[in-house]
């Protein structure tokens, strides 16, 4: 899953694709690298980011999806927000996919937005906001408390009919460098859940914090993190590298069949 950020604040300057002529060339890259999704989004999610308003993400990001799905027909898109009408915009705009930070936890809406259009759900585990999420997260287990919020929400999608759902542990959403690590070492555990599972580290603040670098920096640390990863049972790599990503999975996926 490559990341195309219809965004001008998103973290790694790399991602970030506001006018469409540069967002189908990101495409168009990602996909020549080897992408099976782009992840198209307008709001920046990064730790202390402000929300933009419904009205504003429409914006930035439907035509972006429109003029993708358009050049790239046999493409897939996933309409990253946690926007009921903005969920159901995009996957009319061309989206096959629903990603949403919050669960379902910002809009009401979403869970039955979802239940109508059919579409596979990434369900992904977040601490509060984008604007709180990262002022002193605490849990009991992060990974008991983040496997039992999302055991609950996937019961919840279940009951209204949400057929493919996609778990995403959130990297980065209300964690602490030790409780991303804490994930990452036991991310096998979530195989109970019986769902494909993301990972999305790319370039994250668990990467470069680490090292002491930066986000620029930090491609070789998230090809690390994204081979745990993998080991550790996810299946989807969400990432800014999709050819660096690709080479991974490639690795893992012949040293795991032999």
């Amino acid at each position: 899953m490559g990341v195309l950020n219809a965004t001008p604040d998103s973290f790694f300057s790399g991602s970030r694709a506001s006018q469409l002529d540069e967002a189908l060339k990101a495409a168009e890259h990602m996909l020549n690298s080897g992408a099976d999704i782009l992840d198209i989004g307008g709001q920046s999610t990064r730790p202390g980011a402000e929300w933009i308003s419904a009205e504003e993400e429409r914006m930035r990001v439907i035509p972006v999806i429109d003029a993708v799905a358009t050049r790239f027909p046999d493409a897939m898109i996933s309409v990253d927000t946690f926007y009921a009408a903005i969920a159901a915009d995009g996957v009319s705009a061309g989206a096959g996919i629903v990603n949403d930070v919050s669960a379902g936890g910002i809009d009401k809406d979403m869970f039955s937005t979802v239940a109508r259009l059919r579409v596979p759900y990434v369900l992904m585990h977040m601490q509060g906001t984008p604007e709180t999420m990262q002022q002193n997260p605490q849990y009991d287990d992060v990974v008991n408390d983040t496997l039992r919020m999302l055991s609950g929400k996937l019961q919840q999608l279940r009951k209204l009919g949400v057929a493919d759902v996609w778990i995403d542990p959130g990297f980065g959403f209300g964690k602490t460098l030790e409780h991303n690590y804490q994930l990452l070492k036991r991310l096998n555990e979530f195989s109970v859940l019986d769902c494909a599972m993301l990972a999305g580290v790319s370039r994250k603040g668990m990467i470069w914090k680490l090292l002491g670098t930066s986000p620029d920096a930090a491609l070789n640390g998230t090809s690390v993190v994204n081979t745990i990863a993998l080991l550790n049972g996810a299946s989807i790599l969400r990432v800014h590298d999709v050819k660096e990503a690709r080479e991974v999975m490639k690795i893992v996926s012949f040293a795991q069949s032999l």
